[in-house]
């Protein structure tokens, strides 16, 4: 059923509003296409090619197990297409969720003049993707986010991002994502949503298992917010490649202290090759790999079904 009243709870998908019981099993932290190379005194090649038939077969075996949702975090600067969003989510069958705002420092496109607006005039563009849409296509975002920084502190330019997703977030309800890698700057980011009067209980600090310090995880949900371990599955570093049983362990110490409500997982497919035609894992890993590691380590289906259909629901659900 398809709701049709702003008052009415309900999430934003690229195709319309739905009730959050059609959500299920939602991957939080996905792209299904971005370009991260192009900026200066960047040579990786680092991207995920916007091509439709292949992404289209890599969703298609999340469907095949089990999976109904995906959270495209792809921000302007970095390839955001609602419409390509839109023709994906009909060629597969799945809900898809569209990001809002600006990504880190060295990805705001020049056009958005970030720093020479007032934080407000900010606010009030997360606001109107929110409640009119994206430019002239109507399709309206789901959530704030990817909203990130560049490096283990924020820059001047990325705070005021942050504040003006905090103040968005406050007028719209909608949920708030992020890009926090290899330190603990998720806790300064959680620090200027905080004095913002953000809700910190519909905040994710994202990339959570690049930093694999259980003592970071704590420090996350102790102020309210949710953890996100969304690199799994990567192959890129060598932590990545060694290092998701510490993952498990960190997960089964916050199960353990009570946290299972403020958990999600994700995988973060923004390069070719993490996509299974290519040797990748593609957005399957959580159900080939990782979910069968956490029942090895004696987590059970419902703490489970939580982690990925109900925290899912809870922060993407809107009213």
């Amino acid at each position: 059923m398809t709701a049709d009243s702003t008052t009415q709870p309900a999430v934003e998908t690229v195709l319309g509003r739905i009730d959050p019981a059609e959500l299920g099993w939602t991957l939080p932290h996905e792209h299904t296409a971005i370009a991260l190379w192009h900026i200066a005194n960047r040579w990786d090649y680092w991207e995920l090619r916007r091509d439709e038939p292949v992404i289209v077969e890599e969703l298609g075996k999340f469907a095949a197990a089990g999976g109904s949702s995906v959270v495209d975090l792809t921000l302007p600067g970095v390839g955001r297409d609602p419409e390509w969003l839109a023709r994906i989510s009909r060629a597969t069958g799945l809900n898809v969720v569209m990001g809002g705002g600006w990504y880190r420092d060295a990805y705001y496109p020049v056009e958005t003049l970030i720093d020479r607006r007032p934080v407000d005039d900010l606010a009030d563009e997360l606001v109107r993707e929110a409640t009119v849409g994206v430019g002239e296509t109507g399709i309206r975002i789901g959530i704030i986010g990817e909203i990130g920084t560049d490096k283990p502190w924020l820059s001047a330019r990325e705070e005021r991002v942050h504040r003006a997703a905090a103040r968005a977030a406050r007028r719209t309800g909608l949920s708030i994502t992020t890009h926090a890698v290899q330190s603990t700057v998720g806790l300064d980011q959680l620090t200027v949503f905080e004095e913002e009067g953000a809700d910190l209980s519909r905040v994710v600090v994202g990339h959570a298992d690049s930093n694999p310090s259980p003592t970071y995880h704590e420090a996350i949900v102790e102020r309210g917010a949710t953890v996100e371990f969304d690199f799994l599955g990567m192959s890129f570093t060598p932590l990545e490649r060694h290092g998701e049983g510490r993952i498990v362990e960190s997960i089964c110490d916050l199960l353990a202290r009570g946290r299972v409500g403020q958990i999600l997982l994700s995988q973060d497919v923004c390069h070719d090759s993490q996509l299974t035609r290519y040797g990748g894992n593609g957005y399957v890993h959580l159900a080939e790999t990782f979910l069968p590691q956490l029942r090895a380590a004696g987590v059970g289906e419902e703490e489970i079904r939580t982690m990925t259909v109900d925290n899912p629901r809870r922060l993407l659900t809107i009213g």
